[in-house]
């Protein structure tokens, strides 16, 4: 197997981004076990508050050892991760690093479902929303790639690959059809 220190450097960017992949939220905060350990440890009273003491006498065995499962098997993703991205060429790693930092604005996300739902909506849902819509473009283009390849063209995507792709995704009922309406009956 190949260590991450036997490749090619990769930028402190693209490692950062590696790393907070792979840990949630939930490991990078301190679990009531830790602070315990950490009070008795200095010797000082206990951080650990009395719901989070409650919380953690209710864990049962079962659920303690799905919570180390899980961990492990998020840890290990995240080497599996550190590993692949250690082995890109130049050119795999700047484009990773370009789909990184790729995202949507999300005012302006905001403010198109804001027309359209006529409604408030939270930070959460335009979150979401973006990530969606960072997946449907790399859909499309992927798509359209593969269609300049069935042509056998190469250089840049064009607005006519483009085109297709977004035809071909709506035939094959990956994409909602806006324009005409399904008839339920026909007389």
């Amino acid at each position: 197997m190949i260590q991450p220190s036997d490749s090619p450097k990769i930028s402190p960017k693209v490692e950062k981004d590696v790393e907070k992949e792979g840990h949630s939220e939930s490991e990078s905060e301190t679990t009531p076990e830790k602070q315990l350990k950490e009070s008795k440890s200095d010797g000082k009273a206990s951080s650990v508050s009395p719901s989070q003491e409650r919380k953690r006498k209710l864990e049962t065995p079962e659920e303690e050892h799905a919570n180390k499962h899980k961990k492990e098997k998020q840890e290990e993703e995240r080497l599996k991760m550190q590993v692949l991205v250690s082995n890109f060429t130049e050119d795999q790693l700047n484009r990773y690093e370009m789909y990184r930092r790729a995202a949507f604005p999300k005012a302006s996300i905001k403010r198109l479902m804001q027309s359209i739902t006529k409604s408030s909506v939270s930070q959460n849902v335009v979150i979401a929303m973006s990530g969606i819509a960072k997946v449907f473009v790399g859909e499309v283009v992927e798509e359209a790639l593969d269609i300049m390849e069935q042509w056998g063209e190469s250089g840049p995507i064009h607005p006519k690959h483009l085109r297709e792709s977004v035809r071909r995704l709506k035939h094959r009922n990956h994409l909602p059809n806006s324009k005409t309406k399904k008839v339920l009956f026909n007389t």
